[in-house]
């Protein structure tokens, strides 16, 4: 074989998997969750899986660098992000920065690069024999733990019939919920996705939390809907309780105001979303944790160089994470298995999916973390007729952009949209 390894073909294939009816700061996910699965294509006859989003304008972008890439050796990376910036020729939009439900900024770049330089190091692993976490240095650990990512919730949407979740607005809910998910899947930390009631609701639901899980860390994630004072509060309140809380309130200066007085770490994956906003954010001391994400940071080997930052600046490193399916986590689980300083047990949407594009047995959640795969690759193959029913739904469903407020107005005229609210 030649030691080129060159792009053929993209394959890009939007799917839409079921989403239960979970409540955020503005306001509720659709029934269906949207995502792009991309297959590289190579003159060795070596495929390599990607995942993304699959908004509309995502799903242009990510055509736009295709065509871009053939041609190219998979091991050229830093070639092909100039490609893609090239083909996207300065692009953004504002679909394109509202695909993570809550960011408002990061490098349309790095969003549409990511899912080619996931797939094109599943090639490389491949054809080397393997597993990606050693194309990022090894990995340090056999297995990495998640946290359970518990929501307020709806028994079901509108119109439908219930989930097996059941209903979660008060703290006795989101205490069975989380009780569901350590029986299930053995998590050994926890995570309130907030910022849906009054704050004092919320405080009462970790606390109800902490007494229920004596030994396990707990956080909380309002998405910046509260102000620096509401937010001091709320820290007060769960000083001793929390690991550390997650955007409290919008911006870097709010976040630093708070960061100040807060007897706990703040955390972060809306104020510090792209490399360019890492500077302020040092300088000004507003978060002491980082939630990585290699979708928007620019795939897994960017990924690592933001680890590299948080390492010489001390900040902490965890991992967040939005709707995903297979790909998305196998990526997740090599990239924090190669990264020593990401010592937070990272997020997961993972119990919330019941379709997958994966073939099963690859990746499973035992005492609350995964195994990292140890044959080539990201090492997990596609299940061909899983991805075309979920396709096909993609078709059927009608959706095409993530819209939780638009959904929520539909169901509730009245709802506004308003950070921060409290």
């Amino acid at each position: 074989m030649s030691d080129a390894i060159r792009i053929t073909d993209v394959t890009l294939t939007p799917v839409a998997f079921r989403d239960p009816a979970l409540l955020n700061a503005v306001g509720v996910h659709e029934p269906y969750a949207l995502r792009a699965v991309l297959e590289v294509h190579t003159d060795q006859g070596i495929t390599g899986l990607g995942e993304t989003y699959a908004d509309q304008g995502h799903l242009r972008r990510l055509r736009q660098a295709a065509d871009a890439l053939v041609g190219l050796d998979v091991h050229r990376l830093g070639r092909m992000y100039a490609a893609v910036a090239a083909a996207l020729g300065g692009d953004t939009g504002s679909d394109g920065h509202g695909l993570t439900g809550m960011i408002t900024s990061s490098s349309t770049v790095d969003r549409v690069f990511s899912p080619f330089e996931v797939a094109c190091l599943d090639i490389q692993g491949k054809a080397a024999g393997r597993p990606a976490s050693d194309l990022l240095g090894g990995a340090v650990r056999d297995q990495v733990p998640f946290s359970a990512y518990l929501f307020y919730k709806w028994a079901a949407h509108p119109g439908r019939e219930p989930d097996s979740w059941g209903e979660a607005l008060d703290p006795d809910g989101i205490v069975a919920q989380a009780r569901r998910m350590i029986d299930d899947y053995g998590f050994t930390a926890i995570k309130l996705k907030g910022g849906v009631f009054r704050p004092e609701e919320e405080i009462e639901a970790v606390r109800a939390l902490r007494e229920a899980f004596p030994d396990r860390p707990l956080r909380l994630d309002p998405n910046a809907a509260w102000t620096v004072d509401t937010s001091l509060m709320v820290a007060r309140e769960l000083d001793g309780v929390l690991e550390y809380l997650e955007d409290p309130t919008p911006g870097q200066e709010g976040m630093a105001r708070v960061a100040r007085e807060a007897p706990m770490p703040l955390a972060t994956n809306m104020c510090v979303v792209a490399f360019d906003e890492l500077k302020p954010a040092v300088a000004l001391d507003a978060v002491q944790v980082v939630l990585s994400d290699h979708h928007y940071w620019g795939g897994l080997q960017r990924s690592k160089v933001l680890a590299g930052i948080c390492d010489t600046f001390d900040l902490g490193l965890s991992m967040h994470s939005n709707s995903h399916l297979g790909i998305s986590l196998a990526a997740m689980t090599h990239l924090a298995a190669a990264t020593p300083n990401l010592t937070y047990a990272c997020d997961t949407h993972w119990p919330w999916k019941t379709e997958e594009v994966v073939a099963p047995g690859a990746l499973e959640f035992r005492d609350g973390s995964v195994a990292v795969p140890t044959t080539p690759g990201l090492g997990v193959e596609l299940d061909r007729d899983a991805l075309a029913r979920l396709h096909e739904q993609y078709v059927s469903c009608g959706l095409r952009d993530r819209d939780d407020t638009g959904y929520m107005r539909r169901i509730d005229p009245s709802y506004e949209k308003k950070v921060p609210r409290w």
